[in-house]
């Protein structure tokens, strides 16, 4: 039966695989309230209702209403990753860049290749008795490169106590944009010059510099090969010309992107504006199998200091890292 009223929470949950969340899911199971008025609520959420505290809305508690017990204090630290992590997953574009996510559990992590020649892709008629082509799948020679990303968050606990949770959580979530937004430089950083491991992008030029011509989508589009160009990555300056070719000021395209911001090209791909990326390139890849994402741990905050109320210089960070899983699915233009 229903028992997240008894549990005791404490900062040793934290350290527990899957962290406060998984562990609490261990003791009070969410296949326990179906059927109930708490379905639909995971063992985190149930307990913001034993405490009472709301978190969003214009009846949002302060963040005082945290700390009245010392087991709703050790809510706080896990409160504050899942509005970082609201705020990533909303300014994030990387899920239309990444094929495959990896969770590690340390720092050391070394992917696999498989670069078949252009004999091997052709799979060719194998005669009775035969041999059969081989597939070499091996691991990368150096390791990927993981960056900590993250914020300090620098303000005492008289200074928030009886600020509104919902316009922390807007605080919260810039936060977690922000690094959403260093991720993919690095994602960027790694499809244009490799992950270290000789995989630079291959380029094609454009057939004018300083400009873009629908031939030249088509040249990246033909370039990548048996790929398929679902998605394009531009900077700003690049994305405008995009948008001022002929071919996408048709009757379609352009009620698509006036009435919904919705961007598409002609040859169908994803069109992402990424303002972190130089000007001068384009980046038109498969997103099935060009990039791997690895990531360690996810969204990290010093829950020491904030279930003890010492908000100051409380570290919040998250640890990722990018890798080519095939080097031919992405390639860039050079305008």
């Amino acid at each position: 039966m229903a028992n997240f009223e008894n549990i005791t929470i404490e900062k040793g949950m934290y350290q527990t695989k899957g962290g406060l969340t998984k562990a609490l899911e261990k003791l009070d199971p969410s296949e326990n309230y179906r059927g109930t008025s708490l379905e639909g609520l995971d063992a985190f959420s149930r307990q913001l209702k034993r405490f009472d505290i709301k978190v969003k809305g214009r009846e949002s508690d302060c963040v005082e209403k945290f700390f009245q017990t010392s087991n709703s204090a050790a809510l706080f630290p896990e409160y504050v990753s899942r509005a970082v992590r609201q705020g990533m997953e909303r300014a994030d574009i990387l899920p239309n860049l990444v094929a495959t996510v990896t969770d590690i559990e340390g720092m050391d992590y070394r992917s696999i290749v498989s670069d078949p020649s252009e004999d091997d892709k052709s799979l060719k008629v194998v005669a009775e008795g035969a041999q059969i082509p081989q597939t070499v799948v091996k691991t990368r020679e150096n390791l990927v490169k993981l960056h900590k990303r993250g914020r300090m968050l620098v303000a005492s606990y008289e200074a928030l106590r009886f600020q509104r949770l919902d316009l922390f959580t807007v605080t919260l979530n810039q936060i977690g944009a922000y690094i959403a937004r260093a991720q993919l430089k690095d994602a960027i950083d790694v499809l244009l010059n490799g992950d270290g491991n000789g995989n630079a992008a291959e380029s094609v030029t454009a057939k004018t510099s300083g400009s873009v011509e629908y031939a030249d989508l088509l040249k990246l589009w033909s370039s990548l090969s048996p790929y398929e160009l679902n998605t394009i990555l531009a900077p700003t300056a690049e994305m405008q010309k995009i948008l001022a070719l002929p071919q996408m000021q048709d009757s379609n395209a352009g009620l698509d992107f006036q009435g919904t911001g919705k961007m598409i090209t002609p040859m169908g791909a994803t069109l992402l504006h990424a303002p972190e990326m130089a000007s001068g390139k384009i980046i038109g890849l498969d997103k099935n199998c060009a990039l791997e994402m690895v990531q360690a741990g996810g969204v990290v905050t010093d829950y020491d200091k904030l279930i003890d109320r010492q908000l100051e210089r409380a570290a919040i960070t998250c640890t990722a890292g990018f890798s080519k899983i095939f080097t031919e699915a992405a390639k860039t233009l050079s305008c």
